[in-house]
């Protein structure tokens, strides 16, 4: 089958595609022809680095291939598999650090995988699972619920698109920051206020938000307080190392007001969740772009500028 890994290491690594053997099925997995996967920023800013250092020797031999996102068809599973049957549409994640989607194959767990949403392309329903998956814990964690102020900073981008729908069909009142071209897109997603960072400062806004919630990593606690209402919740994607950090450090609570970091999984559950949404027309994919595999290497540079409306989407089966 064709892959897509790594060739180089450090600054001098580029995605590429080469031919491997299909992954063995485990008991409690299914294989996946995959007809489409996506980009997100762990892929280039944490799986493309593992993959480009892991040595290729001995027992190692095989290629890292790349990819967490999804969508396909059930060609074969496992002996303990109850819930899929072959020829089932499902989507889903695998968050192992030596990932796999992008490919034209791939084993996941009968618990990281859905049925496809029926009103979705394959290609659609790929730019779902790690994204929205995020925007979905990132809320349970916060307990937003019907009536919530929730501020989403970085609302056009993949996360933040998936967060002011999701936000809204929990009930919240959701607030987006966003550049001024992209504040029709987050107001037509559901944002009731959506506030041009380039036009003026959102650190200075006075509604009190039960939940903000900062995509983008740049944000803390310290610098969101002014926001929050007493019991409010700030909720980083920790992306980077300083974000990280802002999160955990030994002030994450400021009188009433905390901090916490959301560490997406994949569980079924949400993704039946995220389901239901999509097929009741509540959510929807925001589509920047579509690559086909062997431009892998193009589709991560459009990720990277960190200007990409919405998901960037691998297209692997056409």
């Amino acid at each position: 089958m064709k892959a897509a890994t790594t060739r180089g290491i450090f600054a001098n690594t580029s995605l590429i595609t080469r031919s491997t053997q299909r992954p063995t099925v485990g008991v409690n997995d299914v294989l996946v022809e995959v007809h489409a996967s996506s980009v997100n920023p762990k892929d280039w800013k944490l799986n493309t680095i593992i993959s480009s250092l892991t040595p290729k020797l001995g027992a190692l031999a095989k290629i890292n291939i790349i990819g967490d996102d999804l969508a396909g068809v059930v060609v074969e599973k496992g002996a303990h598999v109850s819930d899929f049957a072959i020829g089932d549409e499902v989507y889903g994640m695998d968050m192992r650090l030596r990932t796999a989607a992008c490919a034209e194959y791939a084993v996941i767990s009968e618990k990281s995988i859905a049925h496809k949403p029926k009103n979705m392309s394959f290609a659609e329903a790929a730019s779902v699972p790690l994204a929205a998956l995020t925007a979905l814990q990132a809320f349970y964690l916060g307990g937003v619920q019907q009536g919530s102020k929730v501020l989403v900073i970085g609302a056009s981008g993949g996360v933040g698109t998936f967060a002011v729908q999701i936000g809204k069909a929990m009930g919240a009142h959701i607030t987006g920051v966003c550049s001024g071209k992209n504040s029709e897109l987050v107001a037509g997603l559901g944002a009731e206020k959506v506030i041009d960072y380039t036009r003026s400062d959102f650190l200075q806004e006075t509604d009190d938000y039960d939940v903000v919630f900062d995509v983008t990593a740049y944000q803390s606690l310290s610098s969101c307080s002014s926001l929050m209402a007493e019991q409010g919740v700030f909720i980083s994607t920790a992306g980077h190392g300083k974000a990280l950090f802002n999160t955990y450090r030994p002030h994450f609570s400021q009188g009433t007001k905390t901090a916490k970091a959301i560490w997406v999984k994949s569980r079924n559950e949400d993704l039946d969740k995220l389901k239901t949404f999509i097929e009741g027309g509540l959510v929807k994919a925001v589509i920047d772009s579509a690559f086909t595999l062997d431009n892998i290497q193009q589709a991560y540079v459009q990720s990277q500028t960190g200007r990409s409306k919405g998901k960037v989407v691998i297209l692997v089966k056409q």
